[in-house]
This record gives structure tokens, C-alpha cells and sequence, in this order.
């Protein structure tokens, strides 16, 4: 029975493996520079990586809708859908669906 104890315990009585077991651990989990604040600035890295992405797609979709209203035409079709402007002389006839005025009716 005693040997048997022995037997197990005979590794951790070496100094180094008992400091070496200390080192990982310490390393691992307390240190300022353990592997959890590592893993921890890694997702941060890729989230803010994802988010440049975003911001980089809606930057193009901004170009394109200011290249639209650059010119006249775009900027005119903004005018009457947007703001319902008309020109003088000119009669604006705002048709509304069954489906529009039923919503409108539950939110008011």
C-alpha cells in the first residue's frame, strides 16, 4: 500500500516539476500577460476588425448615393419622393394603399 503512494507521489518531488507546474500555471492565469487577457484582446481585435468592414461597405453605399444626388436629375427625384416638392403649375397626387392607412391607424 505504501509503495503504491509513493509511486505517484515520486514525480512531484522533483524541484523542477513542482516549479515548472507553478511557472505554467502563474503564466496561464495571473499574469498580466496570461493567455485569458490574450484570448480576450484577440476578440476584441476581430470584432473591431468586423466593424471596419461594416463602416467600409457604408462608406461606398454613402459615395454612391451622394454621386446620385451630384447630379440633377438625382437630386430632383430626391426632392419629389423624399420631400413631395413640385414645380410650379404642376399637381402632386399622393395615392395611399389599404395596407399604409391600416398601419397608420394602429400606431396613432
Amino acid at each position: 500500500m505504501t509503495s503504491s503512494k509513493t509511486k505517484y507521489l515520486k514525480p512531484f518531488k522533483n524541484l523542477f516539476l513542482i516549479i515548472f507546474i507553478v511557472f505554467a500555471v502563474w503564466m496561464l492565469f495571473f499574469d498580466a500577460n496570461s493567455w485569458l487577457i490574450h484570448h480576450e484582446l484577440n476578440t476584441d481585435v476581430e470584432d473591431l476588425e468586423n466593424e471596419k468592414e461594416y463602416y467600409k461597405k457604408e462608406i461606398e453605399t454613402d459615395k454612391k448615393a451622394i454621386q446620385t444626388l451630384s447630379t440633377d436629375d438625382g437630386l430632383e427625384k430626391l426632392a419629389r419622393e423624399k420631400y413631395y416638392m413640385k414645380k410650379e403649375k404642376e399637381e402632386i397626387y399622393i395615392i395611399e394603399y389599404e395596407d399604409s392607412i391600416a398601419k397608420q391607424k394602429k400606431d396613432d
